[in-house]
């Protein structure tokens, strides 16, 4: 007992640490986010625009109107995306598993691109509707796919499904870009970035994003059982169903609204929760929220880069995260293919 206890108390402790250090550095890079960028200015001049806002100088309307807002929607998409990985990936037990991969982020892209085809001047909100619905439809057939066969799904089995399903969105997005002129609207949104998100627009997704990310913490101990099979989880009195359709849920809607803000940006929901679970360890009520602090980190970092390695042009976030994913991907392919043996 006592030694259980004091493993609990070094949980919770390195627990406490990581958190600190990471929202530390989730500020630290929210500032440079908001200082540096494309247009030149001094230090001082960025920050008067946040404390003492003058509307009739450039230099902070940039600051107030582009940086401030852009700077917040990382923030909320690098949330979404983590956690949205780490609970597919507690769920499914599947470690490969990621809203990009399983196909998700494409079904809602597509739907996004169905919008602008057929219904230009969609309301923002409506549109987000819409990216729900598009990330619902592959879900579905990325599970209905995976396990189809004698076997049954596996982890393989769902992420080649995954991928599948996400190349087939992605050529029908492209299908509607060439055929009603989407090209330049749909190009830099495809391959990922905040440039241009407005407050208004992130007032519409706040309520919906808190209240997705309260709904996984709160489901992160279920989350956490449900690592150890659904037998033994519904013997410690686990309704699995019930925990895999919220949390179904909840990737839905944060995944939709991400890629409404984003674009269909990839690997932050599988780098992340690997990333957090060599820190925190394998506990879900720990996971969780750290995904979602380091998650938001990230995704500002890579924008940052993405902003100063070539200057005064700018290199999209799902490009940056895909540098860094697809080697990170095929070394995790790798490993499970050697634990498969």
């Amino acid at each position: 007992m006592k030694i259980k206890s004091a493993q609990k108390q070094a949980s919770v402790s390195n627990f406490t640490m990581y958190m600190i250090v990471g929202l530390g550095l989730t500020v630290l890079v929210s500032a440079a986010s908001i200082s540096f960028g494309a247009a030149d200015m001094r230090l001082a001049d960025a920050w008067a625009a946040v404390f003492r806002f003058d509307p009739s100088l450039t230099d902070h309307q940039i600051i107030r109107t582009l940086r401030f807002p852009r700077t917040v929607a990382d923030l909320v998409v690098g949330c979404s995306l983590a956690v949205c990985g780490a609970i597919m990936q507690g769920t499914t037990r599947n470690p490969l598993a990621d809203s990009g991969l399983m196909g998700i982020s494409s079904g809602a892209g597509f739907a996004i691109a169905v919008c602008l085809a057929f219904f230009p001047g969609t309301a923002y909100g409506q549109t987000a509707l819409f990216a729900c619905l598009g990330a619902a439809l592959a879900t579905g057939m990325t599970y209905f796919i995976a396990s189809l066969g004698e076997r049954g799904m596996t982890p393989q089995r769902l992420v080649l499904a995954g991928l599948s399903i996400s190349m087939l969105f992605g050529a029908l997005s492209q299908y509607l870009a060439i055929n009603y002129d989407l090209g330049r609207a749909l190009a830099f949104w495809t391959a990922g970035s905040t440039v241009g998100v407005k407050w208004g627009e992130l007032l519409i997704i706040s309520p919906l994003f808190i209240g997705g990310v309260l709904l996984a913490i709160g489901l992160s101990p279920s989350v956490t059982l449900l690592g150890l099979g659904d037998d033994v989880a519904e013997g410690l009195g686990i309704r699995s169903g019930l925990v895999k359709g919220l949390s179904t849920i909840v990737i839905l809607v944060l995944t939709g609204l991400a890629v409404v803000v984003v674009g269909p940006v990839g690997f932050v929901g599988l780098i992340t929760p690997h990333m957090v679970r060599y820190l925190v360890g394998v506990d879900y009520r720990y996971i969780i929220p750290a995904t979602a602090v380091y998650g938001g980190l990230l995704t500002v970092s890579a924008d940052l880069i993405g902003r100063l390695i070539n200057r005064p042009f700018e290199t999209p976030i799902g490009i940056i995260f895909s540098i860094i994913g697809v080697p990170y991907f095929l070394f995790l392919a790798r490993k499970q293919r050697r634990e498969f043996e």
